[in-house]
């Protein structure tokens, strides 16, 4: 089987072609460019480079959230015009999760987070080895966030661009507790998207189901909600 991934989700914009469980292609950019202008050119570049063609393709997967409204809007529209011309089912992958996936041999808390601007984050937790679920994945404080890490009583791999940005503020809520993944983790591996997909091709859907999940509104939609409450 053949499938290819895909996030937007994130800074980062991320390709990856997986043939029969074995990854062919996978590049990731984060640059000056805008993911709209980085991801079919990636896209074209990875079947170029494969010699694989997109009708061999027998599904897609896309990180559908949490993570930038414009990011994943972009994503889960290209792989919903993808499925729709080609006939193909896709999976739908939690960033989160996906995150966590790529370091899931920690032995204790995994927590991936994102930057979710006004001191909080987008953030959930997984048990390491197995990438189980403890936490949902929320909008929350940082300061809140750390205490439900903390009830676990384990040490904590806080990894994902929200290291980036809050990093500081753990260490000093959680100290010794906390420990932080190497730079190359706190990005999103499009490689983890396609294998978690790759492993869960069952829950495939067709192109209509594909939607994304927005843990909290767009901002333009809290703007016109403030606006018709206060007949602004």
């Amino acid at each position: 089987m053949i499938l290819l991934a895909m996030d937007t989700s994130g800074p980062v914009c991320g390709i990856a072609l997986m043939q029969d469980g074995h990854i062919r292609y996978e590049a990731m950019a984060k640059n000056k460019m805008t993911h709209s202008e980085n991801l079919m050119p990636m896209m074209e570049e990875a079947f170029l480079k494969t010699g694989l063609e997109l009708s061999q393709v027998d599904a897609f997967a896309v990180t559908v959230g949490p993570g930038s409204f414009t990011g994943v809007r972009l994503g889960v529209s290209a792989v919903k015009a993808l499925c729709h011309a080609t006939g193909k089912k896709a999976v739908a992958v939690d960033a989160l999760e996906a995150t966590a996936f790529a370091a899931r041999y920690f032995g204790g808390v995994i927590c991936p987070i994102q930057d979710a601007r006004a001191g909080q984050v987008y953030g959930a937790a997984f048990e390491g080895n197995t990438v189980s679920r403890l936490l949902d994945d929320e909008p929350v404080k940082v300061e809140h966030f750390c205490e439900k890490v903390m009830a676990f009583g384990k040490k904590a791999l806080f990894l994902g661009d929200g290291t980036l940005v809050h990093e500081k503020k753990i260490r000093e809520l959680m100290g010794d507790q906390a420990v932080f993944a190497p730079a190359h983790l706190n990005y999103l591996r499009p490689a983890a998207v396609a294998e978690l997909a790759y492993n869960r091709y069952h829950e495939a859907v067709d192109y209509l189901t594909l939607q994304p999940m927005y843990l909290r509104a767009p901002q333009a939609e809290m703007q016109r909600n403030l606006k018709e409450k206060y007949h602004v």
